[in-house]
């Protein structure tokens, strides 16, 4: 099928009759394994997050970037694409700013200091409920995705091991009728990516599909991810042995996510057309 005439599968996720083991569970359950086997991604509906803080969520992102640069960079970070991104030849018409533990207030309030010494409220509030809100669907997805799998066991422990990143994102436009590049293909390293726009852990049964962005005309884009992502220092990712048999032998040995984000921006990792399979496969 031509990518052109790819029609991704919408899910929706705002019954109020989701709770496990109901029908509309079981449903919505089979839809998510299904389209993440065959795309590694579908659309999602979820009414729980309204217009306003939708709306809300892309003013203050155009608020950041609107910011000079030298007070963009002042966010940094030792973990690989944490912190401000940007001004890079090879895609200058993007960048982006990366809040670490979105959910949690105070760790809010102290990025917010960083850009606005002199505090901003808005901002702080907007971010907190919108990651809040969006967590609720992630946690949502990754819970049909054990289930799924079988893995129901292993829900609690995998759903405590995880933090999340918002990452603001603007392309700036090309002021061109032709199409140029926003973003260079790549897949992405966290466990699950939820965006908003204006596969080691599953042994290879899911996977994460390579994605990029293009850009044309004379307007902007903007958009926000929710990242679900390991909250320890040193995290091992591996497979569960319910998912190794002779049917589906270990692809992967077990590895730590930072090193291996830090590998995927190494010049040899950047080259890597299967950077997971490069660092870890078996």
């Amino acid at each position: 099928m031509g990518s052109e005439n790819m029609k991704l599968p919408i899910i929706d996720f705002s019954h109020e009759d989701l709770k496990s083991g109901t029908l509309v569970w079981n449903q919505v359950k089979s839809q998510v394994h299904k389209a993440l086997v065959e795309y590694g991604c579908f659309g999602a509906t979820f009414d729980k997050i309204p217009i306003h803080l939708r709306n809300s969520i892309f003013e203050v992102s155009q608020e950041v970037f609107n910011l000079p640069l030298k007070t963009k960079v002042r966010n940094v970070s030792t973990k690989p694409f944490h912190g401000y991104v940007g001004q890079y030849p090879a895609v200058p018409l993007y960048e982006s700013m990366g809040i670490d533990d979105a959910k949690i207030p105070h760790e809010v309030e102290k990025f917010t200091q960083i850009l606005w010494p002199q505090g901003n409220p808005t901002f702080c509030k907007t971010i907190q409920s919108y990651s809040e809100q969006l967590s609720e669907l992630d946690q949502i997805v990754r819970r049909r995705i054990l289930e799924s799998l079988g893995l129901e066991k292993y829900t609690d422990e995998h759903m405590n091991s995880t933090n999340y990143i918002v990452r603001l994102m603007n392309y700036k436009a090309p002021q061109s009728s032709e199409t140029k590049l926003g973003l260079s293909a790549h897949t992405d390293k966290n466990i699950v990516t939820i965006m908003c726009q204006n596969q080691a852990w599953t042994n290879g049964r899911l996977h994460s599909p390579y994605h990029r962005v293009m850009m044309t005309g004379n307007e902007e884009r903007y958009s926000v991810g929710l990242f679900s992502i390991p909250n320890k220092v040193g995290y091992m990712i591996q497979a569960p042995q319910d998912l190794v048999d002779e049917e589906h032998p270990l692809h992967y040995k077990p590895f730590d996510h930072l090193e291996f984000l830090a590998s995927c921006y190494s010049e040899e990792g950047i080259r890597c057309e299967y950077p997971l399979k490069n660092y870890c496969g078996v």
